[in-house]
Protein backbone atom coordinates (compact mmCIF):
# COMPACT_ATOMS: atom_id res chain seq x y z
CA UNK A 1 0.00 0.00 0.00
CA UNK A 2 2.92 2.51 0.45
CA UNK A 3 6.71 2.35 2.04
CA UNK A 4 4.94 1.65 5.10
CA UNK A 5 4.32 -1.98 5.75
CA UNK A 6 3.20 -3.19 9.28
CA UNK A 7 4.03 -6.75 10.07
CA UNK A 8 1.47 -6.71 12.76
CA UNK A 9 -2.45 -5.15 12.68
CA UNK A 10 -4.29 -4.82 15.91
CA UNK A 11 -7.97 -4.58 16.43
CA UNK A 12 -9.29 -3.22 19.60
CA UNK A 13 -13.33 -3.94 18.82
CA UNK A 14 -14.40 -5.86 16.03
CA UNK A 15 -17.54 -5.19 15.22
CA UNK A 16 -18.73 -3.75 11.60
CA UNK A 17 -16.75 -0.79 10.58
CA UNK A 18 -13.42 -2.56 11.74
CA UNK A 19 -14.35 -5.61 10.25
CA UNK A 20 -14.63 -3.75 6.26
CA UNK A 21 -11.35 -2.24 7.20
CA UNK A 22 -9.77 -5.43 7.76
CA UNK A 23 -10.87 -8.54 5.83
CA UNK A 24 -10.19 -6.02 2.29
CA UNK A 25 -6.88 -6.16 3.68
CA UNK A 26 -6.83 -10.01 4.09
CA UNK A 27 -8.65 -11.01 0.95
CA UNK A 28 -5.63 -8.75 -1.15
CA UNK A 29 -3.07 -10.38 0.63
CA UNK A 30 -1.60 -6.91 2.10
CA UNK A 31 -1.80 -8.63 5.49
CA UNK A 32 -1.71 -12.20 6.93
CA UNK A 33 -4.60 -13.67 9.36
CA UNK A 34 -1.74 -14.88 11.41
CA UNK A 35 -0.51 -11.14 11.73
CA UNK A 36 -3.51 -10.32 13.22
CA UNK A 37 -4.73 -9.74 16.85
CA UNK A 38 -8.35 -9.06 17.55
CA UNK A 39 -10.44 -8.40 20.86
CA UNK A 40 -13.97 -8.09 21.38
CA UNK A 41 -15.74 -7.23 24.65
CA UNK A 42 -17.62 -10.77 25.37
CA UNK A 43 -16.83 -14.56 24.96
CA UNK A 44 -19.64 -14.65 23.16
CA UNK A 45 -18.77 -12.56 19.90
CA UNK A 46 -14.96 -13.67 20.07
CA UNK A 47 -16.89 -17.55 19.60
CA UNK A 48 -19.40 -16.15 17.12
CA UNK A 49 -16.45 -14.22 15.28
CA UNK A 50 -14.02 -17.12 15.44
CA UNK A 51 -16.54 -19.72 14.08
CA UNK A 52 -17.03 -17.00 10.62
CA UNK A 53 -13.63 -16.84 10.57
CA UNK A 54 -11.54 -19.68 11.90
CA UNK A 55 -8.16 -18.12 10.50
CA UNK A 56 -8.00 -15.23 13.00
CA UNK A 57 -6.92 -14.74 16.71
CA UNK A 58 -9.93 -13.09 18.25
CA UNK A 59 -10.05 -12.83 22.36
CA UNK A 60 -11.48 -10.71 25.15
CA UNK A 61 -7.82 -9.64 26.12
CA UNK A 62 -6.52 -7.12 24.37
CA UNK A 63 -3.08 -7.21 25.22
CA UNK A 64 -1.79 -9.26 22.09
CA UNK A 65 -3.47 -6.71 19.65
CA UNK A 66 -1.89 -3.67 21.71
CA UNK A 67 1.47 -5.44 21.00
CA UNK A 68 0.92 -5.14 17.00
CA UNK A 69 2.67 -2.00 14.84
CA UNK A 70 -0.53 -0.60 13.79
CA UNK A 71 -3.83 -0.65 16.14
CA UNK A 72 -7.24 0.20 15.31
CA UNK A 73 -9.33 1.50 17.83
CA UNK A 74 -13.05 0.82 17.48
CA UNK A 75 -14.70 0.87 20.41
CA UNK A 76 -17.58 2.79 21.95
CA UNK A 77 -16.85 6.30 22.73
CA UNK A 78 -17.76 5.78 25.91
CA UNK A 79 -15.74 2.73 27.01
CA UNK A 80 -12.60 4.89 25.57
CA UNK A 81 -11.27 5.37 29.00
CA UNK A 82 -11.06 2.03 30.64
CA UNK A 83 -9.70 0.63 27.19
CA UNK A 84 -7.40 3.22 27.33
CA UNK A 85 -6.58 1.69 31.18
CA UNK A 86 -5.31 -1.58 29.49
CA UNK A 87 -2.79 -0.13 26.72
CA UNK A 88 0.75 -0.39 27.35
CA UNK A 89 2.93 3.10 28.05
CA UNK A 90 5.30 3.29 25.86
CA UNK A 91 9.14 4.37 25.38
CA UNK A 92 10.44 2.69 21.92
CA UNK A 93 12.43 4.15 19.14
CA UNK A 94 9.78 3.39 16.85
CA UNK A 95 6.05 4.88 18.30
CA UNK A 96 3.25 2.48 16.96
CA UNK A 97 0.57 3.55 15.26
CA UNK A 98 -3.16 3.96 16.79
CA UNK A 99 -6.45 4.70 14.12
CA UNK A 100 -9.11 5.85 16.38
CA UNK A 101 -12.56 5.84 14.75
CA UNK A 102 -14.20 6.91 17.66
CA UNK A 103 -17.12 9.76 17.45
CA UNK A 104 -15.83 12.82 18.55
CA UNK A 105 -12.84 12.13 20.25
CA UNK A 106 -10.34 14.36 19.55
CA UNK A 107 -6.48 14.24 18.78
CA UNK A 108 -5.41 15.96 21.87
CA UNK A 109 -7.35 13.26 24.11
CA UNK A 110 -6.30 10.35 22.17
CA UNK A 111 -2.79 10.98 22.73
CA UNK A 112 -3.59 12.35 26.76
CA UNK A 113 -4.07 8.84 26.90
CA UNK A 114 -2.24 6.92 24.79
CA UNK A 115 1.12 8.86 25.28
CA UNK A 116 4.09 7.30 23.32
CA UNK A 117 1.81 6.64 20.83
CA UNK A 118 1.44 8.58 16.65
CA UNK A 119 -2.03 8.49 16.80
CA UNK A 120 -4.55 9.11 13.60
CA UNK A 121 -8.30 10.38 13.90
CA UNK A 122 -10.66 8.83 11.38
CA UNK A 123 -14.17 9.32 10.76
CA UNK A 124 -15.62 6.32 8.55
CA UNK A 125 -19.44 6.60 8.17
CA UNK A 126 -22.05 3.61 7.15
CA UNK A 127 -21.59 3.20 3.75
CA UNK A 128 -18.15 1.95 3.76
CA UNK A 129 -19.89 -1.13 4.95
CA UNK A 130 -20.96 -1.84 1.16
CA UNK A 131 -17.47 0.53 -0.10
CA UNK A 132 -19.08 3.37 -1.20
CA UNK A 133 -17.99 5.25 2.41
CA UNK A 134 -16.74 8.49 3.20
CA UNK A 135 -13.80 8.96 5.58
CA UNK A 136 -11.84 12.14 7.41
CA UNK A 137 -8.79 12.20 8.69
CA UNK A 138 -6.91 14.14 10.86
CA UNK A 139 -2.91 13.66 11.98
CA UNK A 140 -1.17 13.54 15.36
CA UNK A 141 2.01 14.79 15.81
CA UNK A 142 4.85 12.13 14.47
CA UNK A 143 2.81 10.53 11.55
CA UNK A 144 5.18 10.78 9.10
CA UNK A 145 4.31 10.33 4.65
CA UNK A 146 4.48 6.55 4.31
CA UNK A 147 2.35 6.19 7.02
CA UNK A 148 -0.20 8.64 6.12
CA UNK A 149 0.02 7.05 2.85
CA UNK A 150 -0.81 3.45 4.00
CA UNK A 151 -3.80 4.76 6.25
CA UNK A 152 -5.40 6.94 3.76
CA UNK A 153 -5.46 3.95 1.62
CA UNK A 154 -6.30 1.43 4.27
CA UNK A 155 -10.06 3.88 4.49
CA UNK A 156 -9.83 4.28 0.42
CA UNK A 157 -10.60 0.81 0.29
CA UNK A 158 -14.14 1.27 1.27
CA UNK A 159 -14.69 4.68 -0.62
CA UNK A 160 -13.44 8.28 -0.58
CA UNK A 161 -10.96 9.80 1.60
CA UNK A 162 -10.63 13.71 2.74
CA UNK A 163 -8.05 15.00 4.82
CA UNK A 164 -9.20 17.71 7.04
CA UNK A 165 -8.15 20.05 9.53
CA UNK A 166 -9.68 18.53 12.81
CA UNK A 167 -12.17 21.16 13.94
CA UNK A 168 -13.91 20.48 10.14
CA UNK A 169 -14.46 17.12 11.49
CA UNK A 170 -17.76 17.81 13.28
CA UNK A 171 -19.21 18.60 10.30
CA UNK A 172 -17.80 16.53 8.44
CA UNK A 173 -19.57 13.73 10.84
CA UNK A 174 -22.52 15.47 11.27
CA UNK A 175 -23.21 15.64 7.38
CA UNK A 176 -21.67 12.12 6.48
CA UNK A 177 -22.05 9.84 9.66
CA UNK A 178 -25.09 10.93 11.08
CA UNK A 179 -26.73 11.79 7.74
CA UNK A 180 -27.22 8.65 6.40
CA UNK A 181 -29.84 8.37 9.10
CA UNK A 182 -31.69 11.26 8.10
CA UNK A 183 -31.25 9.86 4.36
CA UNK A 184 -32.73 6.87 5.72
CA UNK A 185 -35.68 8.77 7.58
CA UNK A 186 -36.08 10.23 4.35
CA UNK A 187 -36.51 6.67 2.37
CA UNK A 188 -38.86 5.86 4.76
CA UNK A 189 -41.41 8.35 4.70
CA UNK A 190 -41.36 8.40 0.50
CA UNK A 191 -41.77 5.00 1.20
CA UNK A 192 -44.79 5.80 3.62
CA UNK A 193 -46.39 8.37 1.69
CA UNK A 194 -46.42 6.14 -1.58
CA UNK A 195 -47.83 3.27 0.57
CA UNK A 196 -50.76 5.75 1.57
CA UNK A 197 -51.10 6.93 -2.11
CA UNK A 198 -52.08 3.14 -2.93
CA UNK A 199 -48.83 1.10 -3.22
CA UNK A 200 -47.77 -2.43 -1.38
CA UNK A 201 -45.52 -1.44 1.17
CA UNK A 202 -42.21 -3.84 -0.81
CA UNK A 203 -42.85 -1.95 -3.78
CA UNK A 204 -42.95 1.26 -2.41
CA UNK A 205 -39.15 0.54 -0.10
CA UNK A 206 -37.68 -0.76 -2.90
CA UNK A 207 -39.01 2.42 -5.12
CA UNK A 208 -38.26 4.80 -2.94
CA UNK A 209 -34.70 3.33 -2.57
CA UNK A 210 -33.69 3.60 -6.10
CA UNK A 211 -34.66 6.93 -6.42
CA UNK A 212 -32.75 7.60 -3.32
CA UNK A 213 -30.00 6.05 -5.32
CA UNK A 214 -30.53 7.05 -8.56
CA UNK A 215 -31.12 11.21 -7.69
CA UNK A 216 -27.42 10.70 -6.25
CA UNK A 217 -26.17 9.09 -8.82
CA UNK A 218 -27.47 12.28 -11.56
CA UNK A 219 -26.34 14.98 -8.99
CA UNK A 220 -23.08 13.13 -8.93
CA UNK A 221 -22.35 12.36 -12.68
CA UNK A 222 -24.02 15.45 -14.15
CA UNK A 223 -22.45 17.82 -11.39
CA UNK A 224 -25.79 19.34 -11.04
CA UNK A 225 -26.19 21.90 -8.07
CA UNK A 226 -29.55 20.27 -6.22
CA UNK A 227 -31.54 23.50 -7.29
CA UNK A 228 -30.87 22.80 -10.93
CA UNK A 229 -32.30 19.40 -10.36
CA UNK A 230 -35.89 20.54 -8.44
CA UNK A 231 -36.01 22.92 -11.50
CA UNK A 232 -35.83 20.37 -13.78
CA UNK A 233 -38.37 18.17 -12.46
CA UNK A 234 -40.75 21.06 -11.45
CA UNK A 235 -43.24 21.63 -13.88
CA UNK A 236 -45.64 24.77 -13.87
CA UNK A 237 -48.70 23.91 -11.85
CA UNK A 238 -47.57 20.48 -11.88
CA UNK A 239 -47.20 17.42 -8.97
CA UNK A 240 -43.79 18.15 -8.04
CA UNK A 241 -43.73 21.81 -6.95
CA UNK A 242 -47.79 21.02 -5.63
CA UNK A 243 -45.30 18.59 -3.54
CA UNK A 244 -42.76 21.04 -2.81
CA UNK A 245 -45.12 23.40 -1.58
CA UNK A 246 -46.06 21.08 0.97
CA UNK A 247 -42.18 20.52 2.26
CA UNK A 248 -41.50 23.80 2.48
CA UNK A 249 -44.87 24.47 4.50
CA UNK A 250 -43.91 21.52 6.86
CA UNK A 251 -40.19 22.89 7.50
CA UNK A 252 -38.48 20.37 5.53
CA UNK A 253 -35.16 22.50 4.47
CA UNK A 254 -34.66 24.29 8.02
CA UNK A 255 -35.21 20.59 10.21
CA UNK A 256 -32.55 18.86 8.18
CA UNK A 257 -30.41 21.73 8.48
CA UNK A 258 -30.80 21.94 12.08
CA UNK A 259 -30.73 18.13 12.23
CA UNK A 260 -26.93 18.78 10.79
CA UNK A 261 -26.21 21.44 13.03
CA UNK A 262 -27.48 19.34 16.32
CA UNK A 263 -25.32 16.49 14.91
CA UNK A 264 -21.99 18.55 14.84
CA UNK A 265 -23.08 20.13 18.41
CA UNK A 266 -23.15 17.03 20.07
CA UNK A 267 -20.07 15.40 18.37
CA UNK A 268 -18.34 18.80 20.06
CA UNK A 269 -19.89 18.08 23.64
CA UNK A 270 -18.32 14.13 23.13
CA UNK A 271 -15.43 15.63 22.62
Amino acid sequence: MSGFSPTSFGVIGLGRMAQALLFPLLESGQLSAPSVRAAVASAASADRLRQQHPDLAIATEAAPAWGCAVVLLAVKPQQLEAVAAQAPRLEAAEPPLLISVLAGVTLARLQRLFPGWRVVRAVPNTPALVRCGLTGLAWGEGVDGPQRAWVEALFAQVGEVLHLPEPQLDAFLALTSSGPAFVALVAEALADGAVAAGLPRPQAQHLAQRTLAGTAALLEQRQLHPGQLKDMVSSPGGTTIAGIRRLEQAGLRSALIEAVLAAAERSRELA
